[in-house]
Parts: structure tokens; C-alpha cells; sequence
């Protein structure tokens, strides 16, 4: 069966696989990747083989089980495994692959993503279809699974992949292990290896760090200084933090865009100022815990869910720090949005523009016409009932609207179809519109 219609060559609607055991080495100086991947799955239906992701390193063996007579043959996508007799109607499977090269992004339209060679070191940044770059799977954005990781690599570097359970030196070689028991899409797995600092980030409950290379800990420790109190602002506007943990990795590279990862936000050195001047940034991978990480999409042409979402956290960290209200922002985003082309649906914009920008801050826009048309307090409990309802799990727009529908009782059919099928920018209603 296809993958998602958006990126319809990954992942294998089939398949659900429910924990990946994953255990690599990898050489920093000379990139190159090898280890074993375990995983456990089932399947939907009845089929002949199990067909999984992989891309630019290559199968050496794969077992099925038990089964010694299962065969596999790969392709530059594919990775093709047929045990020697057919899956049965929901039946479970465990597959090794032992698995060796060098990682590097793969080609889309979306530009270049997945394993990224730094100057010293390395990253992940895998939106849409990156994840096969540097382990097998099941690339469908609503197929989560848990995850451990051991990662082996040369001392003196860090390793961040979520929560870290320890690490160890031995024989020249340096062994990081890290568990997620949280279900995660495969996007959201990663891995960051740099020679970074680590500092504690006061974060309450949740354990915090910030991992970033000396020279510009001055800068690096400025612009994060808020992230405890933006921490507390998402906590009491969107619910309890999903996650035990979230760390913040700033590499010495230079990145196009900050990225986020299941617990944790990803900047480049260009991000980090020491005035905050990507404060807004900080604040819309935060808020992709909640919205995107946790509450995960089912399709892709619902990304505004998640892009929509963080964008308007973004204007609640500025009305609830002293700056512009998420109202005076939004009246100039709209201003801004009904200056360019009509020509986009947010709930189906195509593979094409899924990250145009347009979607982020319509998307934001929705949020707060609905804000505008239900009122705060209806507002507020909507997005917290939302991450209590879906966290962990995935969701589409229908389930949203129905939601929102359910907790305030509104009519809202006629705003989320002028605002989501409508290419037309609607403007934005009177306050509490709706009694």
C-alpha cells in the first residue's frame, strides 16, 4: 500500500511499527555509519512482504524472526523483505537489518534533508522523509512508535537524541544511550553529534539542557534565558508539557531554519545572537511539543496543524511577555497575507507549498479567528482539550473542528470551511461573534 498522497514514495500505510531498537557506530572524520536496526511491527493486512525505508546506506542482512528462509532485495528507496510465507490479517513481525555506509540527505522537493555532515560533526533534520537517510523504517507521519537508541561515536563529542539514560567510554569509543517511550513519528527521531557544552535549563518537571560549542556561550546562555518562564506561558495555555525532557542543541554551523525533533529544538550558530533576536523562533519550536511532536499529524496536508499552531504560539509568548498582542499581530499578518496571491487552500495546500509561508500564518490566523469568535476562556480550554484528547496520537483538521465544535458549543462549520477550503482570505470576525 502507498505511503501519504503528499510524499506517496515514502512509508507503507500497511505497516505499523511499534518500537525501534537501534544500535549504530558511527565515525565522525570520515561519516560513515553502521549498526542494527530492530523492528517490531505488525501489519494491516494480509501481504507477501514487508516493505520499509532506506536510503543511501545499504542492507547487508535482514532476518525475519525466526524465519531462515526470508529473502530481501533493496532498491535506492526501498527496502524490500519477503518472509517465506505470507503475513496473516494484523499479524506481528520483528525485523533485523544490519546496515552500513555513508549517511548523507537525500534529494526532494523540499530541498535537500535527513543526515547532514557538520564541519565536526553531524545533525538530523528529517521533515518530510529524511528519517531513512540513516536508519530503515516506516516513513508515514501517522505510523509513531517508541524508540532506544545506542549511539557509538569518537570521544569528545556530544550526542543529543532525546531522553539519555547514559554513556560510557570505553576502548577509545564513546557509547551514548537514550530511550523515548513516547510514541514518535519517524521525522521526529534524531540525532545531533558536536563537541558542545551542556548546561542545565531550570525547566520545573521537565529536565532541561542546552547544549551549545564554547565560543559563543555568552550569546547562546542570552537568548535562551527565557525559555523557563516561555516554558510555564505553553504550560498554562496549552497544557501539562508532553515530554519528560527538552533540550536545545545550537551547532556551530550555520542552519537555513531552526528544526525541531521529538523533545527538542535545533538552531544554528546565525540563530543565536546573544539579544534575542530569534525569540519568536525559540518560542515556535517550543510550542511544537505540543503541536506537532505530541499531537501528530495523521496526513500531510493538514501540516497546518502543526505549523498553524506554533506560529500562533509564537503571538501568545509576545502578548504574554510585554509585546505586541496576538491580535495587534495578527491584524498585520492579515494586512501582509491579503497582498499576496489568493491561490492557496490551507487545509490541502499541496506537497509543493506545505511549508509556504502563507500556511503558517493563515494557519495562525484560523486559530485566532476562532479565538475572536468563541472568546478566550472557550479558546484556551479548546487547545488544552485538544493536547489532552490527542497527545501522543495523531489528528486531522475534521477532528479539530469537531472538538472545538464539542467544547464551546459554537456553530463553526461556516468559519473553518472560509478559512481551510476557501483560497480567498476571509476577513477577520468582530470579537465573540457567536452567542
Amino acid at each position: 500500500m502507498s505511503g501519504d498522497p503528499y510524499t506517496a514514495q515514502s512509508g507503507d500505510a500497511n505497516l505499523r511499527i511499534e518500537h525501534y531498537d537501534l544500535t549504530l557506530d558511527y565515525r565522525v572524520g570520515t561519516n560513515r555509519l553502521s549498526g542494527t536496526a530492530v523492528l517490531r511491527g505488525s501489519v494491516v493486512h494480509p501481504t507477501r512482504s514487508i516493505v520499509l525505508d532506506l536510503v543511501g546506506v545499504r542492507a547487508t542482512r535482514v532476518r525475519v524472526g525466526g524465519d531462515k528462509s526470508a529473502s530481501f532485495r533493496q532498491t535506492d528507496r526501498k527496502l524490500w523483505i519477503t518472509p517465506s510465507r505470507p503475513l496473516a490479517e494484523s499479524e506481528g513481525f520483528t525485523v533485523t537489518v544490519t546496515y552500513a555506509g555513508a549517511p548523507r540527505p537525500r534529494r526532494s522537493r523540499w530541498g535537500t534533508i535527513g543526515w547532514e555532515e557538520l564541519t565536526d560533526g553531524a545533525l538530523v533534520a528529517a521533515q518530510p522523509t529524511g528519517a531513512p537517510t540513516w536508519f530503515p523504517c516506516n516513513d508515514h507521519p501517522s505510523d509513531k512508535a517508541t524508540y532506544r537508541l545506542s549511539f557509538t561515536t569518537d570521544p569528545g563529542y556530544t550526542v543529543v537524541a532525546g531522553r539519555r539514560t547514559g554513556h560510557v567510554t570505553r576502548g577509545g569509543r564513546t557509547t551514548w544511550t537514550f530511550d523515548r517511550d513516547t510514541p514518535t513519528a519517524t521525522y521526529l527521531a534524531t540525532v545531533q553529534v558536536g563537541k558542545y557544552t551542556t548546561d542545565s535549563i531550570p525547566l520545573g518537571q521537565v529536565v532541561g539542557e542546552l547544549h551549545y560549542p564554547r565560543p559563543i556561550a555568552a550569546r547562546a546562555r542570552a537568548d535562551f534565558a527565557d525559555l523557563p518562564r516561555m516554558m510555564a506561558v505553553f504550560t498554562e495555555a496549552f497544557g501539562p508539557y508532553p515530554l519528560q525532557d527538552y533540550s536545545v542543541v545550537v551547532t556551530a554551523d550555520d542552519l537555513e531554519i531552526p528544526l525541531e525533533a521529538q523533545g527538542i529544538g535545533i538552531f544554528g550558530a546565525n540563530h543565536v545572537d546573544g539579544v534575542g533576536g530569534s525569540e519568536r523562533l525559540i518560542a515556535h519550536e517550543l510550542a511544537h511539543q505540543w503541536f506537532g511532536n505530541s499531537v501528530g499529524l495523521a496526513r500531510w496536508r493538514d501540516i497546518w496543524l502543526n505549523e498553524g499552531f506554533a506560529c500562533y504560539a509564537e503571538w501568545i509568548w509576545s502578548e504574554r511577555s510585554g509585546g505586541p498582542t496576538a491580535h495587534e499581530r495578527a491584524l498585520s499578518h492579515h494586512a501582509r497575507l491579503a497582498a499576496l496571491p489568493q491561490n492557496l487552500l490551507l487545509g490541502d495546500p499541496g506537497p509543493d507549498h506545505m511549508f509556504d509561508d502563507r500556511v503558517y500564518k493563515r494557519g495562525a490566523l484560523t486559530l485566532h479567528a476562532l479565538r475572536l469568535t468563541v472568546g478566550d476562556d472557550a479558546f484556551f480550554d479548546v487547545l488544552r482539550n485538544w493536547t489532552r484528547r490527542y497527545g501522543a496520537a495523531t489528528a486531522t483538521r475534521e477532528d479539530f473542528a469537531a472538538l472545538a465544535e464539542q467544547v464551546t458549543g459554537a456553530p463553526l462549520a461556516g468559519l473553518f470551511h472560509a478559512w481551510l477550503d476557501t483560497p480567498a482570505l476571509p476577513p477577520l470576525p468582530a470579537a465573540r461573534r457567536w452567542r
